[in-house]
């Protein structure tokens, strides 16, 4: 009897041509232009000496930008916000990475339980290989820089595992981290069984990358505008590196989470349920938006210690009475910094909708990113306040 008549499920990724070559061409393309060789190799020849009197992204891609602290700083203050900047946005890409090997590969697992799927996992493959690259590199030059200006770690952190707190500055505590691990747990234990639910990661992965997608290329842009790419600073070509490289996962994301599940199954109720939660995860580790650093969702009252660090430290030597005066200055009023990462959280959501459109498993709430509306400046200035008066 033929292979095919004997699997065990009504359809099969073969019949699907059309996505079956979307997958083979991103998976070509990506082998053709790896960066991981060039990224390497730009990591190993960072030295920030020779690359601190310049710009690394375009000016508004700095810390604290748009702020008091901005508006009064040096030009040399200024080229270390926008290094900073650097520092702490792949910090963050950092911890994202760490849980996508893992997650990449708890989702092979799930798929390759059924025929035909062995281009989807090894497309997995390679992608991990890549993030582990990324990873090395932001951490070397993020490390790199934070000993040579400060002798210890503001952003940077050791290495750490998948069920560590994603999001660096987050509104948590002991009970939700052990919860949060808990649905992790369950999560990795049912989708490295469960095809569905295995490509469902890759749509909710898709939807945790929009926002980076649009700011990395961003970054990226800035790369491609010099006019002597071979003299650009080490750490914007490696945005430009990284950003070719997610690319293609982006596409992966959006094949496996929206183009692969019509080769499977439609999903039942409780199948329906486990992604929805998924999906509301990710619209409240999003909910918040920062004035310190525009593109990122973290919370900032777990981030006034940091900044307080940073303004007392001898980048600008503030005393402690006007270190305080300047993060209020800061983070409970309005500036341009606070407006420009609330226009972008805006952004963000339209997109997190458009994105979603298609998944009719999905509730209203979800489809309409319910969660992430509710996010404003008055919530934020009045969530600020409170926590500075407890600073």
């Amino acid at each position: 009897m033929h292979p095919h008549l004997t699997q065990r499920q009504t359809k099969s990724l073969l019949d699907d041509t059309l996505t079956y070559k979307k997958l083979e061409l991103n998976k070509k393309r990506n082998e053709e232009q790896d960066h991981t060789s060039l990224i390497d190799q730009a990591a190993d020849n960072f030295h920030y000496h020779e690359c601190k009197d310049v710009y690394w992204q375009g000016e508004n891609f700095s810390l604290l930008y748009g702020t008091p602290v901005w508006d009064q700083a040096t030009f040399s203050q200024r080229l270390v916000l926008n290094h900073l900047y650097w520092v702490a946005y792949y910090s963050q890409i950092i911890s994202a990475e760490i849980a996508t090997i893992f997650l990449n590969q708890v989702a092979a697992a799930g798929l390759y339980t059924l025929e035909d799927f062995r281009i989807v996992c090894d497309t997995l493959d390679l992608e991990s290989k890549q993030e582990r690259s990324h990873i090395q590199a932001f951490k070397k030059i993020g490390e790199a820089v934070e000993w040579e200006l400060f002798g210890e770690r503001l952003f940077t952190y050791p290495m750490r595992g998948l069920f560590a707190e994603t999001m660096l500055f987050s509104d948590t505590n002991w009970g939700k981290q052990f919860w949060r691990k808990l649905q992790l747990q369950a999560y990795t234990l049912l989708s490295a069984n469960n095809a569905f639910l295995a490509s469902q990661y890759l749509m909710v992965r898709g939807l945790r990358t929009l926002n980076g997608k649009l700011i990395q290329h961003k970054l990226a842009n800035y790369y491609m505008r010099q006019p002597e790419q071979d003299k650009a600073p080490i750490p914007a070509a490696i945005s430009y590196y990284h950003f070719m490289d997610e690319s293609y996962h982006f596409n992966t994301s959006k094949l496996i989470g929206q183009d692969v599940i019509h080769s499977l199954d439609a999903p039942t109720r409780f199948e329906s349920w486990v992604i929805n939660r998924g999906v509301a995860g990710c619209q409240k580790d999003h909910f918040h938006f920062s004035a310190a650093i525009q593109g990122i969702f973290w919370y900032e009252p777990a981030l006034f210690n940091v900044i307080y660090k940073l303004l007392r430290s001898s980048i600008f030597c503030m005393d402690d009475k006007e270190s305080r005066r300047m993060l209020k200055a800061c983070f409970t009023q309005e500036t341009l910094g606070l407006q420009s990462s609330f226009d972008m959280h805006r952004t963000a959501v339209e997109s997190y909708k458009a994105f979603v459109e298609s998944a009719d498993y999905l509730s209203s709430a979800n489809r309409d990113m319910r969660t992430m509306e509710k996010s404003s400046i008055t919530s934020y200035l009045k969530r600020n306040r409170h926590a500075m008066a407890r600073f």
